[in-house]
């Protein structure tokens, strides 16, 4: 079925064809079926959701068959969900140009925490036919008491780059958000959309939120293959380091050369640092932009704006911008650092030239030698068209504490009727009985160990037997805290007598003194002091050593599937001529000096360097493996009296250093699979791990409020309370559901236990020891990493590395 007369003349008006995935979606919501479609950036996916809902809008509004409408009043029926604020801002900007040229009689807007309450309130009182939101957002909606009448009227539910979602603690989150969705709005269907899908059944699973429901998958049409290329430095490829500062004079040449681009990052941090480097040799003073979650919205939107208006040369950008902003104008995208993963790569050159039919293109910029051959298996992979994706994660019981709490703010809980709405959620299809009840109770009691304090109790039982609220009071709570992303505590950085500019980690504020300069929002600046719960601060001139803020949980982890490209690299040297010469000749030299790291074994070095004894192994399963085994392995050092000092992951190389060298028998026992059992649970408990895991387990739960009605703890109130009662609950209940949840936690997020498995199955039997009598060089970057922490804060980073480095580079590739 094609399109009605309107808009197949307001198609060929601008010279498009309506695509076959979007009639297919056209005509999938007629027979009120859900569906996953799955089509390249520029393969107009976006605007195959809203096709449906603004022909039947319209079609009903012409037709005279609204009432509601032609009384004036106002009933939500599309509602869109996206991962960023920034996103949904703009595809409600980029709505009103179809609805405008068609004269459309359709209302859109959006809805973040950036939203002004008066248009809040608003809202809510009378709804826009389109409404475009967050996850958050979404749970606040849910959490009123008009909650059902507001999305009665609701017939569609868009979720954009569906992919970013399903794996997370925010996308358990949302599928129970729209599990309650599908209960209270029968007549909703739910669309998903995504470019980049590794398995598209398991997310087409996602959207089924009702028995016997089939998701159909729509496939569009692939468009032109990306072009991507690595950059090619003038300068010495640096050994070690992360913020790529080398490669910026050629990154700025790059921009000279292209109408606008957009340089990602992996950290915020990282950000601030190549915004700043940027704007240094910007002799032409090409107008260049800064995006990261941490900036004030005005600055981020006034970004926004520019972009879209294509007033701008570049923008440097964190993940802020890797999902679906589209701005046509953009021909380039420069990834600084390697990706660490191929799906999220291609998700940010999606970001260049949305035209189907021509090519995006990209460059990265790898900051040191290892980088260069991920960035390689990067590139490799997206020929093969292959992409990575995360492994499901166990039902997250601290979210669904979280929900039942925002479910009983909008009515009372009938439980059984509840579990079962629950499970229809993907995430929590096999919940068993007993953690739903026993999460339910923590709820409403607090559990055993805690059921004699009052302020736990945010549940009651009516006669009827549902449960409502004990107090209006755990609404504000819940409100004031609701969602997933705990970050640790922030404070406003605001110029003296000028606007705030952002939000930086507490603890960084508190390692300053009146004096420091510090680099943020794009500037230099001073700090003068806190006051009125603000950072107050001064624009200050150049010299010095500025600090730069880093943001807990920044970095992103190298994917599994990425690594495996490495090791299969390493081991193929007919793959070696696609790499500079500098990182050959570093192959080269380590294959002669030691060997080359393989897929079917593990390689592990060891050597002395003045009074110590370092042990490098091989892995390539990423940085949060390898801190979990360094922590294992220095234990079983210890044990055996090897006397350990110390050691350092990266990505790619867990180094160890001690005062005795093990022999083959010993390192074969160190790396045994049986540290995953007692060692693990013993190092688990003694370590600060859990504590932190519980602390954010805790918080999303709602056992510990990071923000309360008049005021906002502090992080070391915070973590004052959550230790005093994780001990509490050690002693008098160690299996409370928090607990559980907390082991959980710390397993998936931050040892990656999964990985570490796989690795130490993959050695057993298997572990290549080679003995030298001096660093080789493939293990010079993780000796960099030794002390690295001092100059973290700097702006010199790369410098210094390279300074420290040369007596380690020029050992490492002394041919005698």
């Amino acid at each position: 079925m094609g399109l009605p007369d309107l808009f197949a003349r307001w198609f060929e008006g601008r010279g498009w064809t309506p695509r076959a995935h979007q009639l297919a979606l056209i005509d999938l919501s007629r027979q009120g079926k859900s569906a996953l479609l799955i089509a390249p950036t520029g393969g107009g996916k976006t605007l195959a959701g809203f096709l449906p809902s603004l022909i039947e809008l319209t079609e009903r509004r012409l037709a005279g068959k609204d009432l509601a409408h032609a009384k004036g009043k106002g009933e939500l029926h599309t509602l869109y969900i996206s991962p960023l604020k920034a996103l949904a801002t703009d595809i409600r900007r980029n709505l009103e140009l179809p609805i405008a040229e068609m004269q459309l009689p359709v209302r859109a807007e959006s809805r973040t925490g950036d939203t002004p309450q008066s248009r809040r309130l608003r809202q809510r009182e009378r709804p826009p036919d389109l409404l475009m939101t967050t996850p958050e957002s979404l749970a606040l909606l849910l959490s009123y008491p008009d909650a059902e009448k507001f999305f009665a009227s609701l017939r569609c539910v868009i979720i954009d780059e569906l992919h970013s979602f399903a794996t997370s603690k925010r996308g358990h989150h949302l599928a129970l958000c729209l599990a309650r969705l599908a209960a209270v709005s029968p007549q909703a269907r739910f669309v998903g959309l995504s470019a980049t899908v590794a398995d598209p059944p398991e997310l087409a699973d996602y959207l089924r939120l009702r028995d016997g429901e089939t998701v159909c998958i729509v496939q569009g049409e692939s468009g032109a293959a990306p072009k991507v290329t690595i950059v090619d430095t003038q300068e010495r490829l640096p050994w070690g380091g992360h913020m790529g500062h080398h490669a910026v004079p050629e990154v700025y040449n790059i921009i000279r050369q292209h109408k606008t681009s957009i340089v990602f990052v992996n950290t915020r941090a990282q950000a601030e640092l190549v915004f700043d480097h940027l704007w240094r040799i910007n002799d032409e003073n090409l107008p260049i932009g800064l995006h990261h979650g941490s900036l004030a919205v005005e600055q981020r939107r006034k970004v926004e704006a520019a972009m879209a208006a294509g007033k701008l040369r570049a923008v440097v950008a964190t993940s802020s911008l890797d999902l679906g902003i589209d701005w046509g104008d953009v021909d380039l995208v420069i990834q600084m650092g390697a990706p660490k993963g191929v799906s999220r790569l291609m998700q940010r050159i999606g970001r260049a030239n949305h035209r189907l039919d021509e090519p995006s293109r990209a460059m990265i910029a790898p900051a040191n030698r290892f980088e260069v051959l991920e960035s390689l298996a990067a590139l490799e992979a997206i020929e093969a068209r292959e992409l990575d994706g995360d492994p499901p994660r166990p039902a997250c019981l601290d979210v669904l504490a979280q929900h039942i709490v925002g479910t009983a703010c909008a009515q009372p809980i009938d439980r059984e009727a509840f579990f079962h709405e629950v499970r229809r959620a993907q995430p929590y299809r096999d919940l068993p009985k007993k953690d739903f009840d026993d999460t339910f109770d923590f709820v409403a009691t607090g559990g055993y160990a805690l059921a004699a304090y009052e302020r736990w109790h945010r549940l009651k039982q009516l006669p009827d037997g549902r449960w409502m609220l004990s107090s209006p009071l755990i609404a504000r709570q819940f409100r004031m805290n609701v969602g997933t992303i705990v970050e640790l505590p922030l404070i406003k950085v605001k110029l003296r007598r000028g606007p705030v500019l952002g939000e930086v980690e507490e603890a960084f504020i508190q390692g300053l003194v009146p004096g420091d300069t510090f680099v943020f929002a794009g500037r230099l600046l001073r700090f003068e002091g806190v006051k009125e719960l603000a950072a107050q601060c001064s624009v200050a001139s150049g010299g010095g050593d500025p600090k730069v803020p880093a943001y807990g949980g920044g970095r992103l982890p190298l994917s599994t599937f990425l690594a495996d490209r490495v090791r299969g690299i390493l081991q193929d040297p007919s793959r070696h001529p696609k790499l500079p010469a500098e990182v050959r000749q570093w192959l080269d030299i380590q294959r002669w000096r030691s060997g080359l790291p393989s897929a079917r074994s593990l390689l592990v070095e060891g050597f002395p360097r003045g009074t110590k004894q370092f042990i490098v192994a091989y892995c390539f399963e990423g940085r949060n493996a390898h801190q979990t085994l360094g922590m294992l392995l220095t234990r079983r050092m210890e044990r055996m009296g090897l006397k350990p000092l110390g050691f350092v992951a990266t990505d790619y190389v867990l180094g160890l250093w001690g005062l005795r060298p093990p022999t083959q028998a010993q390192l074969d026992r160190l790396f045994d699979e049986d540290m995953l059992g007692d060692d693990l649970e013993a190092w688990m408990d003694e370590s600060t791990m859990l504590r932190r895991s519980f602390r954010n387990v805790a918080v999303i739960a709602g056992l510990i409020e990071r923000r309360f009605p008049g005021e906002e703890k502090s992080r070391r109130q915070v973590t004052f309370s959550s230790d005093l009662i994780y001990d509490a609950l050690r002693k008098h209940e160690p299996d409370h559901i928090l607990l559980r949840a907390t082991r959980q936690d710390a397993a998936h997020q931050l040892a990656d236990i999964r990985r570490l498995g796989e690795l130490l199955r993959r050695a057993k039997g298997r572990i290549e020891y080679r003995r030298l009598d001096r660093i080789s060089p493939l293990a010079v970057p993780v000796l960099l990493e030794i002390g690295r922490e001092r100059v973290l804060d700097g702006t010199a980073e790369d410098e210094l590395l390279d300074i420290a480095a040369q007596e380690l580079i020029d050992e490492a590739t002394r041919l005698t």
